[in-house]
């Protein structure tokens, strides 16, 4: 039995809060649709009071950029790079183009071709996010896309010079200082000065997040990510310092960011409790962190392990850490999570920024349909088929018997015509 210590916000809330944010993006977007650059520069100095002669940066102004960062940051920009690009590597090796010949004569097969296109943003604001450069813009170019532009807003009229840093080092043929709504339109919908993407990708706020949603259609994008999301799941074997830290740590994202704790220790959920309350009064970013806590904070106290997964299952959470004595479990079993983090000696941060796996991950309960972002979302898996005349005469009689079950003539015909053609009476 399932016993709720602490609840969120209902969905209803939820809800409401999102149908503002919907009208001023669809506002956006068309403006940008119908007025292009003039509309971008307008909505560039309402949000982000940044209006350049242009936005893309030049080579010149790159390099500039990039010199001015210190040599530590960037050896650590190319750490992070070297474990990302390797696992997309990785992963890029899994796939394989494939061809059988399931009936004599008939050759069917798949290829796998890159996206030609990929638009990424990289959030900025009071959290510049550097990591997400490696993860779009890094992951796009491993797996073979051609073209890759990068968009990031400016943070308080100044240039993120670490970030801009990151998207060059992770291999970006175009970087604009472009931030929000704004940025998104002008990748998925083109401009006089930006050439069009075919798929927009990477986390943001709110606005970016809807942009996104609603841009959807006419580009592709790689999934639709909300707020951060972040669950232990624990047994007594945890300790509290560690489970208010990780999910504080990742509450103080924004103050819609979900942290959840489900456990079969009632004495630890209230440990929990205080400790976070204690983290409260000295976190630096608690102004963010207590409000994501206050209103979409949970606990649920479970009876079993067993239990704990269904119901961690049933939030389908993007970070999942497991703090108890067999981790493993949970991977053999979980089958609705962004990523897993086994064992108490590793935690999300280190997926956000360092380890490897990618941090642009399923939220809102997208978890129980998709996987988060890899090289994998930037390839289109086609397919082909090859024929010869004695094997279309075979197949043709059968795909015009289930066309006309179907009362499709037209496409009867279709089979018919190649069965007078290549059959033995041709």
């Amino acid at each position: 039995m399932v016993r709720v210590l602490k609840a969120g916000k209902s969905q209803e809330e939820l809800t409401k809060n999102s149908l503002e944010v919907s009208k001023i993006v669809a506002n956006a977007i068309q403006e940008i649709e119908s007025r292009g650059d003039e509309a971008v520069r307008e909505f560039s100095e309402k949000f982000d009071k940044w209006s350049p002669e242009a936005f893309r940066l030049t080579e010149e102004q790159i390099k500039e950029i990039v010199a001015q960062v210190p040599a530590e940051v960037i050896e650590d920009i190319k750490f992070a790079q070297k474990n990302i690009r390797e696992f997309a590597e990785a992963q890029l090796a899994s796939m394989n183009d494939v061809e059988v010949e399931n009936i004599p004569g008939v050759i069917l097969g798949h290829k796998n071709i890159p996206v030609s296109s990929v638009g990424c943003y990289i959030p900025g604001g009071r959290y510049p996010m550097v990591a997400s450069a490696h993860m779009s813009v890094l992951t796009a170019k491993v797996a073979g896309v051609k073209r890759v532009i990068a968009c990031t807003p400016p943070i308080n009229g100044e240039i993120p010079n670490a970030t801009i840093t990151a998207m060059y080092l992770a291999g970006a043929d175009e970087i604009y200082l472009l931030g929000g709504i704004q940025a998104m339109a002008a990748m998925a919908i083109g401009t006089e000065t930006i050439q069009a993407v075919d798929m927009i990708v990477g986390p943001g706020n709110a606005f970016v997040a809807e942009a996104k949603r609603q841009l959807f259609g006419r580009v592709g994008i790689d999934l639709f990510a909300g707020p951060t999301e972040t669950l232990v799941v624990a047994d007594e074997t945890a300790d509290a310092e560690m489970i208010a830290t990780d999910i504080l740590g990742q509450g103080e994202h924004g103050p819609t960011s979900p942290g959840a704790l489900i456990t079969t220790s009632e004495k630890l959920a209230h440990e929990t409790v205080e400790e976070i309350e204690r983290q409260l009064k000295v976190l630096p970013t608690a102004d963010v962190a207590r409000v994501s806590w206050d209103d979409y904070g949970q606990i649920l106290l479970v009876d079993s392990i067993e239990e704990a997964v269904v119901e961690a299952d049933r939030l389908a959470f993007e970070h999942v850490e497991i703090l108890t004595a067999d981790p493993n479990y949970f991977l053999e079993n979980m089958t609705n999570y962004g990523c897993l983090f086994l064992g108490p000696e590793t935690n999300v941060a280190y997926g956000d920024k360092v380890i490897g796996t990618n941090h642009t991950l399923p939220t809102k309960g997208a978890a129980r349909y998709t996987g988060g972002l890899w090289v994998g979302k930037f390839i289109k898996t086609v397919t082909y088929q090859k024929v010869t005349p004695e094997a279309s005469a075979y197949i043709g009689e059968y795909a015009a018997r289930l066309c006309q079950l179907e009362n499709f003539a037209g496409h009867a015909e279709q089979a018919l015509l190649r069965v007078r053609r290549y059959g033995k009476k041709a």
